[in-house]
């Protein structure tokens, strides 16, 4: 059976403790990383099958976190956490090629969807309670909760 790891990539100390806790029950490694430098060579070493990152963490060689993700490997399967309300900011992740977007606020039932629909090949979108998208690949079911609207 194939080990499965994740970044998980936060400076806030009490928050990192709770969602590092609810990773370890979907994968097998959990590396923890509080910057930059640290969250590039953790990914020079190796590719895990999911890096979660707090949108807020500084970078010097993107605009924001999610660009330099997606500059480093296109690939790489990644979901953001923001406290950044609003469709803008998550519309932005999105187009760096994040696997997700969720509230930092939002329950840790967001989170859970989040990982699910990325690990079985699908996205999670969730910028505000009125707005989500999930995508599962897997069934092709789509939920767009508040999409394409007005």
């Amino acid at each position: 059976m194939k080990k499965t790891s994740v970044i998980f990539a936060d400076r806030h100390p009490a928050l990192v403790e709770s969602i590092r806790d609810l990773l370890e029950t979907f994968f097998d490694t959990v590396v923890m990383v509080s910057n930059e430098e640290s969250l590039i060579g953790t990914l020079d070493r190796f590719t895990p099958d999911l890096v979660v990152v707090d949108l807020a963490m500084s970078v010097t060689r993107a605009q924001n976190v999610a660009d330099l993700l997606n500059r480093y490997d296109p690939e790489l399967k990644f979901i953001v956490l923001s406290t950044f309300e609003g469709r803008e900011v998550m519309e932005n992740c999105k187009s760096s090629g994040a696997s997700g977007y969720i509230l930092k606020r939002s329950s840790a039932g967001n989170l859970i969807k989040a990982v699910e629909a990325v690990q079985n090949g699908g996205t999670f979108f969730s910028a505000d309670s009125d707005i989500t998208e999930c995508v599962n690949a897997d069934s092709g079911y789509e939920d767009n909760n508040g999409f394409g609207q007005d």
